[in-house]
């Protein structure tokens, strides 16, 4: 262990290992410092003394060589790791899920009945924004439009968020579409008194 104050070592030549002479021709320094020698071959180095290994990192250009074109493409494989990939959700697009891959030996699922999906689709043009700022689908009923305003409104409200203005803007989107849709709800309720 260095002591304290002591200027570090330089060496890089891990212990146990014959020492090497610079590669640079003509240098007899120590080469503790490793190269590479060519961008197709990275684990293949020169050993250099701190003088040259400096001069050849200056001169060094991975891209050398390449046409923009190859550049263009080497830089677009690093930025996945040299790994193949794929736009998200095309892989499985293709796959049919025959009812091999859906069948329940243990009958876990048996009792389950699938859930009909309300969606925002059917609702009145003029609702649909207001449904999705509450995540909410389309017959909703003044119960459920109560109770889901409630929790949104308790998860951001300002004072449980800190004073943060994010969610104060989110609760002020939040109250005009429970407004909207709750006037809507009170005008349909009165319409088949209306007709009757």
């Amino acid at each position: 262990m260095a002591r304290r104050g002591a200027a570090p070592s330089r060496s890089t030549v891990p212990p146990g290992t014959s020492a090497r002479h610079c590669d640079a021709p003509g240098c007899e320094a120590m080469g503790e410092f490793r190269a590479p020698r060519d961008r197709s071959r990275l684990r293949d180095y020169y050993h250099f003394c701190l003088e040259h290994v400096r001069a050849y990192n200056q001169a060094w250009d991975f891209y050398r060589g390449m046409s923009p074109e190859e550049i263009e493409q080497n830089l677009r494989d690093d930025s996945g790791w040299q790994r193949p990939t794929w736009p998200l959700g095309r892989l499985g697009a293709q796959a049919h899920v025959g009812p091999e891959a859906m069948r329940d030996p243990l009958g876990l699922f048996a009792d389950t009945k699938p859930t009909p999906k309300k969606t925002a689709r059917e609702a009145p043009p003029e609702l649909r924004a207001a449904l999705d700022v509450l995540g909410l689908g389309w017959p909703v009923d003044e119960t459920g439009l109560r109770a889901r305003y409630k929790e949104l409104a308790k998860r951001y409200h300002p004072d449980a968020n800190g004073g943060d203005k994010s969610s104060e803007e989110r609760l002020k989107d939040i109250n005009r579409a429970y407004s909207l849709i709750r006037k809507r709800l009170a005008t349909l309720a009165q319409q088949p008194s209306q007709a009757a």
